[in-house]
């Protein structure tokens, strides 16, 4: 049976032997041919545009003319027509750097198609009276950089009417109040327009451009009032010297150097003078659509305030970023700032047009990427020396170091500096060296919360890292702790252990820093001290601990807290109701002490009671903070962490949470060096301030009812009144130690003079910031009550009308947000 089966194929074999003759047997194949795929025109076109002059492998002219030409072929594809429009405008808010390249897109398309060029004019300037309405200046900046652009195809003066309009404004505004700092973004914006103006394609508009550059002359060289507040570098350290640069009033000297130098330009690129653009005949041109300018401009929702220039490579033997004296310096930072802010919701994007920098540029503004420091000394005379990764990390730092406040999330920021170094790690990292050798050299000058934010940073990037660092290049570590440079490493190690945990970070240090990490920071949960029979009335603070543990109901917890005030009566204790709000706030944190989900779901179980000790007793409510301080002493990051999560059960209450630390803690000022106390701070005011301008932007929604209104102007009043009596109690306690009135200075005013005086300078730093961050908030408080928004119908036409921005994002990534904090 088996040979039977194997002769024949048995019941498996025969059929797919006959298979295999039927194919062998065939000599053709008779399966139908596949279909070609074509890729529809419009992904054709998107894909191609969203990739323009991206890759320095391809040449931007071909690309160019290959875009215009499928567009021209494809006219009446009704994707393309619909939708060319709006990506064009889409890629030009989100995308700064390439808006020369697709400028030149339509000047390529104005030859075989004007009509399709003058659709886009009018789609562009119909977006641009939206945002001019809506106050949405950095999309007005892109817009009117994107018509400069196109200048070359507009009849008449093009775009140099509306920048006299807006130039009008501004003057306006400036009449109305010196201190005014919109007035000084409108005047920005016409002057970074102008580079791009004379750039293009036009020609014979110098006349215009130095007429306009006479009249800004008057705003932009006049000293802001509040430029003395955002000076990064106010201090009078070893390294300072740091003369404060207005951004306005460089951008107005480059220009007239530019003038004198006949408008040379020379990192500006211009794809218009490439073949085959250049061969074309005289194009047609076309009657700039009509821009409405508001009669009474809107400030937005961001602050508009003098911004001074900051860099964190100006004292190198060799040129590596542009000198202010190059219009360079701001024309490539601000394309960058502009990308860097516009792309938040992906930060690797934002990093990849960060590291191809060089792509977006004129040829020759730039050595080759990644070339070392030490051989930029070896570039030929009359070359540039700037390192395209220097520009773009110094373009971040401007921003993560921002005064008064930075744009996005600080942690965002820092997300874009670790993506860029993860991609060209040989080209950033030692870039991101020198930055952080500067910053560091320049602490005692530095201002102080950019000292903070700059640890912030600085810890962040080390943790991603492996925490490595060349501390032994660092002397300073037997420097006294009022020093800047001895706070700046206790601080920074502190956070090192928040990301971590100290036996690790000892491992990373030289020796002679790792007596800055006690065994004591080692223990994962600290002790509690009421297990010492020595700490008074230990045996009911340990009968609270059991019962909280246990879960226990206030009612079992109220003997054994009444017996700890009764005792502390007996020893004439002044308020009874501290020394039991101490033994239950130190039980709550031993036992929420494993995670901070554990100390959240501990406050909340016990959450009533706490609210009931402030009301009679704002010492105990202030004691609420100090055992909490006390037994996270060894780790007061995680101490600061809890008292801001009391403070969101209102628990706490701001002022007490600044009256804690300035006030009672305040001594000689030596509590002003700790990081950790700034942070508490800091943090408790901007709760304060994020809550009144959340109110002030609710109140300015259009068609709210009346009733509504009187309700939040009610709320307004109320929370207003808070913030300033809140800044006030921090005035009067840091004028104190600024001027070395506090009762312990005064009362040793000839000890320890060189240590005093270092701690009046702490006290002055600290002075600086809470100044500023009131001056910002009544600036903008005043300044968005003063404009109503009262919607677009009642604007004044001036003379010239852009797309509704959808506002979705171009690049076809997944959108990602960033958690607050650092993790």
């Amino acid at each position: 049976m088996a040979e039977y089966d194997r002769r024949n194929g048995g019941h498996r074999g025969g059929h797919n032997n006959r298979k295999r003759r039927f194919r062998e047997d065939d000599d053709f194949d008779r399966r139908p041919p596949r279909r070609p795929y074509q890729e529809p025109a419009y992904l054709k076109v998107r894909k191609q545009l969203l990739a323009i002059a991206e890759s320095p492998l391809k040449k931007t002219d071909e690309e160019i003319q290959t875009i215009a030409n499928i567009v021209v072929e494809n006219y009446n594809d009704d994707d393309i027509r619909e939708n060319f429009s709006g990506l064009i405008l889409q890629l030009v808010v989100e995308q700064a750097l390439k808006i020369p390249f697709v400028a030149a897109i339509i000047l390529a398309l104005n030859n075989e198609k004007p009509e399709l060029a003058q659709e886009i004019l009018i789609q562009t300037t119909r977006v641009l009276n939206e945002y001019f309405g809506a106050g949405s200046w950095r999309e007005v900046k892109l817009l009117l950089r994107f018509l400069a652009c196109l200048q070359g195809i507009l009849e008449d003066e093009g775009v140099f009417p509306v920048l006299e309009e807006l130039f009008s404004r501004a003057a306006d505004l400036q009449a109305a109040s010196v201190d005014d700092s919109l007035g000084l973004a409108i005047v920005k914006i016409i002057l970074l327009t102008i580079p791009y103006l004379m750039a293009s394609s036009a020609s014979g508009f110098e006349a215009q451009a130095n007429t306009l550059l006479e009249k800004t002359d008057i705003i932009a060289s006049a000293p802001h009032a509040l430029e003395v507040l955002v000076d990064p570098y106010p201090g009078s350290g070893d390294d300072a010297g740091h003369e404060a640069q207005s951004i306005i009033s460089l951008l107005q000297k480059q220009l007239q150097t530019e003038a004198a130098q006949s408008w040379e330009l020379a990192c500006l690129p211009r794809p218009w003078r490439t073949a085959p653009l250049k061969d074309q005949n005289e194009p047609t041109k076309h009657p700039l659509p009509l821009v409405t300018v508001p009669s009474s401009v809107s400030p937005g929702i961001r602050s508009q305030l003098p911004e001074i220039y900051f860099s964190v490579y100006a004292d190198q033997d060799v040129e590596t970023v542009p000198p202010t004296s190059s219009i360079a310096s701001l024309v490539l930072r601000d394309s960058l700032v502009d990308t860097i802010n516009t792309l938040d919701y992906n930060r690797n994007a934002t990093a990849k047009f960060l590291i191809d920098i060089d792509c977006y540029f004129a040829p020759d503004t730039f050595v080759k990427r990644a070339t070392p420091f030490d051989r930029l000394k070896e570039v030929e005379e009359g070359r540039s020396t700037w390192k395209p990764e220097d520009v773009a990390v110094d373009a971040v730092f401007s921003q993560l170091l921002q005064l008064p406040t930075a744009e996005h999330k600080l942690v965002y920021y820092h997300a874009v500096l670790t993506e860029s170094c993860k991609i060209a790690p040989a080209a950033i990292a030692p870039s991101l060296g020198r930055a952080i050798r500067y910053l560091y050299r320049n602490v005692d000058a530095m201002d102080l919360e950019l000292e903070y934010r700059f640890m912030d940073w600085f810890t962040h990037h080390l943790s991603n890292f492996g925490f490595t660092w060349k501390w032994t290049e660092v002397d300073d570590v037997e420097l006294p702790l009022a020093k800047p440079k001895k706070a700046f490493i206790v601080g920074a190690l502190e956070k090192e252990i928040r990301l971590s945990f100290a036996q690790r970070i000892r491992g990373t240090l030289p020796e002679p820093y790792q007596a800055l990490i006690t065994e004591a920071k080692e223990k994962d949960i600290p002790d509690f001290k009421y297990n010492s029979d020595q700490t008074p009335y230990a045996p009911q603070a340990r009968e609270v601990l059991r019962l909280i543990r246990a879960k226990a109901p206030d009612s079992q917890l109220d003997p054994h807290l009444s017996s700890i005030e009764s005792e502390a009566s007996a020893l004439g204790v002044e308020d009874p109701l501290v020394p039991s709000t101490d033994a239950y706030m130190t039980a709550i944190c031993f036992v929420g002490s494993k995670s901070l989900s554990h100390v959240l779901s501990c406050i909340e179980r016990c959450r009533d009671r706490l609210l009931a000790v402030g009301p009679q007793s704002e010492t105990a409510r202030r004691q609420i903070i100090t055992s909490v301080m006390e037994y996270w002493a060894e780790k007061p990051g995680v101490g600061v962490n809890v008292v801001d999560k009391l403070l969101n059960y209102t628990i706490l209450t701001p002022i007490s949470v600044i009256h804690w630390a300035l006030v009672d803690n305040i001594g000689k000022g030596k509590i002003l060096t700790q990081t950790h106390i700034f942070e508490m701070v800091a943090s408790t005011i901007n709760k304060v301030t994020n809550r009144v301008r959340q109110i002030v932007i609710a109140r300015d929604q259009d068609g709210l009812p009346a009733e509504q209104v009187a309700m939040l102007d009610e709320t307004l009043e109320k929370e207003r009144a808070q913030m300033k009596e809140l800044f006030a109690n921090v005035e009067d306690a840091l004028v104190g130690v600024a001027s070395g009135i506090v009762d312990e200075m005064a009362e040793s005013r000839n000890q320890d003079t060189d240590g005093e005086a270092l701690l009046r300078d702490w006290g002055e730093r600290w002075l600086r910031v809470f100044r500023r961050k009131n001056a910002v908030e009544e600036t903008w408080i005043a300044g968005m009550l003063a404009h109503h928004w009262e919607g677009l119908g009642g604007l004044e036409e001036v003379q010239i009308a852009v797309t509704n921005g959808s506002g979705n994002g171009t690049l076809g990534v997944a959108e990602e947000r960033i958690d607050d904090g650092i993790s």
